[in-house]
């Protein structure tokens, strides 16, 4: 083991997951969040000095492309080496939301809880962030047994899984392969398994869903909006979240169709509960 190792940190002002897709496609080093920052830890100075400037320019062409003032505020640091992998572990700690209980395979389960096993990747979905717990207080309400649901964009699987562990027939797809077998290898810890997968979204879908979820960010989901509608059965419920609060009504606006049924607001990030009409 070397004697010193390179720290940086990313702390972007708006579009935290796009910095974080970025970054998780940019190195195969382990990243933790934390305090709405991005760390990366690593002996190649060189290689976390191009992920630094890659952040920049891509706050660069992210302001273009927005038509707003988008900061990525990063520091490179040399700190001496420690057993950092053991220290990044004792970072993640359990989470509770509602009746779940999500946890890395180095902490233990929890008796009278709906125990789900994440280890933190490269994929999005610890349960950590604001989206993601939000969507799981969404599944937990509107997902029974035999539900049928779509995970679009699943990431680490775990909203998937956690609908899968309410005895709910799962179906999910990402437009990233590694993210699949990231997700199908959560599954598996998990004891449940999908009843279907592909590498794409929603408009590779032959079925349609009792329940459709996607926690991606407000841009795509106003893009593949369609796609989202095609695959909600009648009376269906679309779970929708990634969506920072300015642009909720940008979401809104494509499903001006649907019932509005319920906002879960945490600190920024907004998750949209939306019914589709019995008769489409």
């Amino acid at each position: 083991m070397e004697k010193y190792y390179y720290e940086l940190i990313i702390k972007p002002d708006l579009y935290y997951e796009l910095f974080l897709d970025l970054a998780s496609s940019l190195t195969q080093e382990a990243i933790q969040e934390q305090d709405e920052s991005i760390i990366i830890r690593g002996e190649d100075k060189q290689n976390l000095q191009d992920i630094q400037d890659g952040m920049h320019k891509f706050a660069q062409e992210l302001s273009i492309a927005f038509d707003t003032q988008i900061k990525c505020n990063t520091t490179l640091n040399k700190k001496e080496n420690q057993d950092w992998v053991k220290i990044y572990q004792q970072s993640i700690k359990p989470i509770e939301v509602d009746d779940f209980y999500i946890y890395p395979s180095w902490e233990q389960p929890k008796k009278n809880k709906i125990n789900i096993i994440i280890d933190p990747t490269l994929s999005f979905g610890s349960g950590h962030h604001e989206t993601t717990s939000s969507c799981l207080k969404a599944i937990l309400q509107y997902t029974t047994k035999d539900t049928t649901l779509c995970d679009v964009g699943a990431g680490s699987g775990i909203l998937g899984i956690a609908a899968a562990k309410l005895k709910a027939c799962v179906d999910f797809c990402d437009t990233d392969p590694n993210t699949i077998q990231d997700a199908l290898k959560n599954y598996t810890a998990n004891d449940t398994k999908p009843c279907d997968y592909w590498v794409g979204s929603a408009i590779k879908s032959t079925k349609t869903y009792d329940v459709v979820v996607a926690n991606i960010v407000a841009d795509v989901l106003a893009m593949i909006s369609n796609d989202l509608k095609k695959i909600t059965k009648p009376n269906g419920i679309l779970i929708l979240s990634g969506i920072m609060q300015q642009h909720s009504q940008k979401v809104l606006n494509k499903f001006k169709d649907y019932k509005q049924l319920q906002t879960i607001q945490q600190n920024e990030w907004i998750t949209l509960v939306l019914q589709k009409d019995n008769n489409e």
